[in-house]
């Protein structure tokens, strides 16, 4: 079952990159007593995710933050190496880039994406949701390729 508004996110651990390399960290760490924009992207340094999705919320972060969001984060079916190096690479510092190499988060938010056709195996629906405080206020999954409903724009037009 996907998850949807009201929900409570479901606890997990994913990994995002520390000082010392991989890190874990979990919802718990990432949601409570926070309101947070989180977007998924089906794979990091893919043509869409790299020049539209992650590029959009790097512009927008200022104008998102200001909006009284505590933290943005992406979070991918990829591992913490990837991810780190993704988010240099399109200058990402103020986004918190989650990795999530397993697709365990994925699958319990009941967002999978069966991408093996194109030689990806399974990766993670495109979308964007608000969570406050560890509820799912808003969920925008995209029907189709492109980035549309989750793009950084619509949902700032959501807080």
């Amino acid at each position: 079952m996907t998850i949807a508004a009201g929900d409570k996110i479901p606890d997990c651990t994913l990994m995002t990159m520390g000082e010392n390399g991989p890190s874990p960290i979990t919802t718990d760490a990432i949601f409570d007593g926070k309101k947070v924009v989180l977007f998924a992207v089906p794979g990091a340094f893919t043509p869409g995710c790299s020049m539209t999705h992650l590029p959009g919320y790097v512009v927008n972060a200022d104008d998102i933050k200001g909006k009284g969001v505590d933290t943005i984060a992406c979070v991918s079916v990829n591992d913490a190496f990837v991810m780190d190096a993704w988010g240099k690479a399109q200058n990402a510092e103020h986004i918190l880039m989650l990795a999530d190499g397993n697709g365990e988060f994925t699958q319990k938010l009941g967002l999978e994406l069966d991408a093996s056709g194109f030689g990806l195996g399974t990766r993670s629906q495109r979308y964007a949701m608000i969570v406050d405080n560890g509820t799912v206020t808003h969920l925008n999954v995209e029907e189709g390729p492109g980035v549309d409903v989750s793009a950084a724009e619509a949902m700032m037009a959501l807080l």
